[in-house]
């Protein structure tokens, strides 16, 4: 199945949703990892919204792409629960390495067992730092 096949299937299974914009995304961003021009156009179209009202939507939120990212994407929870734990020293502590996306999120859910992180699906918890740097030369 090609790029446009397979949008045209996402779009058919959100047909006629109300509020279908953001759910389209989510799940061209999961099958493509990213929401290329082609795509905003076709879902602009889909829906009758202008290219620029689903390319803010997109630009505005910080999970969506418009370029692939060629590196691993750790996403690190930094909300206050996991700064509680110390996440904020352990992001000083991290070595400088460009071979990993390193992205702030604010709550994975794991408050009782964070600092947290997530990899593509899979979630870390209880990480220290000795494991988040474990973590991150793993990925690289």
């Amino acid at each position: 199945m090609n790029d446009a096949q397979e949008l045209d299937g996402i779009l058919a299974a959100h047909h006629g949703r109300e509020g279908a914009l953001l759910p389209i995304l989510h799940d061209v961003q999961a099958a493509h990892g990213f929401i290329s021009e082609d795509a905003v156009r076709t879902i602009a179209k889909a829906l009758n919204l202008t290219r620029a009202e689903v390319h803010g939507v997109v630009s505005f939120y910080h999970d969506f792409r418009e370029a692939p990212e060629l590196r691993p994407v750790l996403k690190l929870c930094r909300a206050e629960s996991c700064q509680a734990r110390g996440v904020e020293a352990m992001v000083a502590a991290l070595p400088d390495n460009s071979r990993v996306a390193v992205e702030t999120v604010y709550c994975l859910g794991l408050c009782s067992v964070g600092p947290a992180a997530m990899v593509g699906d899979t979630v870390h918890g209880r990480l220290d730092t000795a494991r988040l740097g474990a973590l991150v030369e793993s990925l690289a």
